[in-house]
């Protein structure tokens, strides 16, 4: 029996309805050209996207001894056993649009592939996978919410969101001291209306200060002072909707 590394964050599931509540969630796997797994294990979930033996699925695991376990466990796909971190891998390789990103995702690095999958938003078509609960609340919430924060605005200017289910931690071993929960997310059709460099630096910029208004949250990006008496500069930042922030956009790059 191999030990968990806590280094990596390894809380493996081992309640069977759970997984298949996550694979049910995943659907059907034809329906990419690429079904990326991240942090199989020792194979929970991938048990269950493996039943057809799809060419299109891969899997990326940093640790070598589990890395080495689906080699030998999935022999058939071994050659698409990815042996890196997925953060630092070229992700170019193996990406392939559309992509279905999915998994368990280890909790220390769970809010950085997001921010991956938000980088590669044109060739990654959807991410159904399990955070630690607070996380994807974060990723799920609306505008006035306490959760509402930098990732909910950037995982929702590209992508639908759904908060499933919750997973509490009796569902793993070693159990957590967290509660966890499952999270989809879809491409959307529509783009942003508005300079996308600009957008994501108002956005980290206006929640550095979160409970002040964005009138003196973004004071050092603001250029003439005209515009300040717009009403959206009495907001804060929670306050304001991805529209809001959109138009936002659009008033301070036209005021250069």
């Amino acid at each position: 029996m191999l030990h968990l590394k806590k280094s990596l964050g390894q809380h493996f599931l081992k309640d069977e309805s759970i997984t298949q509540r996550i694979a049910a969630a995943i659907g059907d796997l034809k329906a990419y050209a690429r079904v990326i797994e991240i942090g199989p294990g020792m194979g929970a979930l991938t048990k269950y996207l493996t039943k057809s033996k799809p060419d299109n699925l891969y899997l990326v695991e940093l640790d070598d001894r589990w890395a080495e376990h689906q080699k030998t466990t999935n022999p058939w796909m071994a050659d698409r056993v990815v042996h890196e971190d997925f953060l630092h891998a070229d992700l170019s390789k193996i990406l392939v649009k559309p992509t279905h990103i999915v998994g368990n995702f280890p909790y220390n690095i769970s809010s950085q592939i997001v921010f991956t999958i938000i980088d590669n938003r044109d060739t990654v078509m959807a991410m159904t996978g399990m955070f630690q609960k607070e996380v994807g609340l974060r990723i799920a919430a609306k505008p006035g919410k306490k959760d509402y924060g930098v990732l909910s605005i950037l995982t929702q200017a590209y992508y639908d969101t759904e908060y499933l289910f919750d997973v509490p931690p009796t569902s793993f071993d070693p159990p957590p001291k967290v509660m966890s929960g499952v999270v989809r997310i879809t491409r959307r059709k529509d783009a942003l209306q508005c300079d996308e460099v600009l957008f994501k630096k108002i956005v980290k910029q206006a929640f550095t200060q979160r409970r002040k208004t964005m009138r003196n949250s973004l004071k050092s990006i603001v250029h003439g002072q005209d515009i300040l008496a717009s009403p959206i500069f009495d907001k804060r930042p929670e306050q304001l909707s991805l529209l809001e922030f959109e138009a936002l956009t659009n008033l301070l790059a036209e005021s250069k």
